[in-house]
């Protein structure tokens, strides 16, 4: 059995959607247990970091719909830190349009960022893990996909519920596609958290998210981090082609 404290531990971790929220907080708690981080986002990281954390930190301004940009991040971080350990894929766009409103462009884009990134960044770290003896790949799915969002007011809608319930397919079929070469896949679903994506959400929404869980709030960054963390480490190793839900026990409000 390994030590949780030390299992993260020089081992090098990628970190989509980096720059706020979840994936913020992920590269936090990762550099904190003493993992090497390349922190990738589309937008720019304000974070600040120690001079410790910073030798330990590559930050990649790149858009995971892209397969180059994907493969370019994974070559950089072997370059930098000598070999990939895990993906924690937490980049995504929301997307809250009602489906009377919703166009074909506006449901392609969001399939692409939140589906076909989700296989690209997989696809290019699995490359990688299978030349250096294995990983950990985390995907995210979402709460969304049992609640079945109508849109508008910040709430998830059809195209977002759609692409997070193609994570949960995808991490099946990558889960066994991988683990010939010694890499697991597993996806978090969050349930409501507090981050850019929920900001724009009206008070009436937040106050019925929190009332669906059994703590009766909605989560917190951190909440899930620790989760994907926990999955992403060796700690996980017999938890293989699962969505684990973390959601204050939203499922039993649903």
């Amino acid at each position: 059995m390994t030590d949780s404290k030390n299992s993260l531990t020089g081992k090098t971790i990628i970190v989509t959607g980096a720059a706020s929220g979840i994936g913020a907080a992920c590269v936090t708690m990762l550099l904190a247990r003493g993992a090497n981080v390349c922190a990738l986002d589309r937008d720019p990281i304000s974070q600040v970091f120690s001079d410790d954390e910073s030798t330990r930190l590559l930050i990649v301004r790149a858009n995971v719909a892209d397969a180059n940009a994907c493969g370019d991040c994974v070559k950089r971080s072997v370059l930098k830190f000598g070999s990939i350990d895990g993906l924690i894929h937490m980049a995504a766009t929301h997307s809250t349009t009602p489906w009377r409103e919703l166009d074909s462009a506006e449901f392609d884009r969001t399939l692409s960022i939140n589906v076909s990134g989700s296989f690209l960044m997989a696809q290019a770290c699995a490359h990688a893990m299978e030349t250096s003896g294995g990983g950990s790949i985390v995907l995210a799915s979402s709460g969304s996909i049992s609640v079945s969002g109508l849109g508008g007011h910040g709430r998830g809608g059809p195209a977002y519920v759609a692409s997070k319930a193609a994570i949960i397919g995808l991490t099946r079929a990558l889960a066994r596609s991988f683990a010939p070469f010694g890499v697991r896949v597993n996806a978090v679903s969050p349930g409501a958290t507090r981050t850019a994506m929920t900001a724009d959400y009206d008070d009436d929404a937040l106050r019925k998210f929190g009332e669906r869980t059994l703590v009766n709030r909605i989560g917190e960054p951190e909440e899930i981090a620790s989760v994907a963390c926990f999955l992403v480490s060796s700690d996980s190793s017999y938890i293989v082609g699962e969505t684990v839900s973390v959601n204050g026990g939203g499922s039993f409000g649903l």
